[in-house]
């Protein structure tokens, strides 16, 4: 596993006048040998100095290739500094630089950037597969967003449902990311799906009917994208990337059992409203009761409260209004 050295390179400023230098030399030269130094020979033609030409090419190579060694960086910005295949270190100096004229300045890979979830077969008719180059091995610091695609995947009880996620990224170790993976941004969208799935097949989608003290994909949102966060942390490790965030954008059950798991939902959701008008009215029946018995108002025998808590029951747990019947009689004729 490679790591990043951080490597010093001499300022642009600092060395441009040198470069600028030896190419007013070579001009000088060059004049000097072919319009000042003619000399005339036996047979009466002039030929210019071929030692002060000599001298002005020399100086014209060294002007060219000390420019060779010029680049700049922006802020947030590294370059690798490769010298003939040997990795020499990482700079991340901002502004005009200077380094060793024959540091690599070719590609540093060609790959392919593809959204989350994309396959890597697929064609290029959407624009998805863009050829990339690091001109000059020059790799961005910068926070990058992924955002996935929509996945369809199983959760941890069976059920098919549709998730999508964003990773928040940045490139940490630049040794790593270009030189311990073929194509770092292909790496993290490949690895960033994997992980995913991974994770929609580990929890539930909802609370079943025995699993309420357990994590779930729509109740507990910040814990599984922190667990995404994780894992998605592990796996990039490898290619040096760090992850700022992870978070879930998309939840949905697959359209094929949408209906079913709503009407499922609503279920649940009306006995959960049932047990609670129940458990207010027996409270209120209770309550009522005792209330009686504390003031001595009625004297009930058992048939008489059985009447009384089923008629006070239907009135409370009724859904409609209920129509009171004044009885004019007894309960016993």
């Amino acid at each position: 596993m490679n790591k990043e050295r951080s490597i010093k390179v001499l300022s642009g400023w600092i060395v441009a006048p040198v470069t600028l230098a030896l190419y007013v030399a070579a001009g000088v030269a060059f004049w000097e040998a072919i319009v000042v130094h003619v000399t005339t020979t036996s047979t009466g033609s002039t030929k210019p100095d071929v030692s002060l030409i000599w001298v002005g090419i020399i100086l014209l190579f060294f002007a060219i290739v000390s420019s060779l060694g010029f680049f700049t960086l922006q802020p947030n910005e590294a370059r690798l500094l490769i010298l003939f295949g040997a990795y020499r270190g990482t700079t991340r100096q901002g502004g005009f630089c200077w380094g060793n004229p024959f540091y690599a300045n070719g590609p540093a890979s060609q790959g392919r950037s593809r959204g989350l979830g994309r396959a890597i077969g697929k064609g290029d008719t959407g624009g998805t597969q863009v050829a990339r180059r690091l001109a000059r091995y020059k790799v961005s610091l910068r926070a990058r967003t992924l955002n996935g695609d929509k996945l369809k995947v199983n959760d941890k009880a069976g059920n098919p449902i549709e998730i999508a996620a964003v990773v928040v990224w940045r490139v940490e170790d630049t040794a790593q990311a270009i030189f311990d993976v073929d194509d770092f941004e292909a790496y993290v969208s490949m690895q960033s799906e994997t992980a995913l799935r991974h994770l929609a097949t580990a929890y539930p989608y909802d609370h079943g009917e025995d699993q309420d003290a357990e994590l779930t994909l729509r109740g507990n949102v910040d814990d599984v994208s922190q667990a995404l966060r994780e894992e998605l942390q592990e796996r990039l490790a490898k290619a040096g990337v760090a992850v700022n965030e992870a978070r879930l954008t998309h939840l949905a059950y697959s359209p094929e059992i949408a209906q079913t798991m709503l009407r499922r939902q609503q279920a649940e959701a009306v006995i959960a409203a049932r047990k609670k008008i129940v458990r207010g009215a027996v409270s209120m029946v209770e309550q009522a009761l005792n209330e009686f018995n504390e003031k001595n108002l009625v004297d009930f025998d058992p048939e008489r409260r059985a009447s009384m808590v089923s008629n006070l029951m239907v009135v409370l747990c009724g859904e409609s209004q209920v129509t009171p019947v004044i009885n004019t009689g007894t309960l016993y004729q």
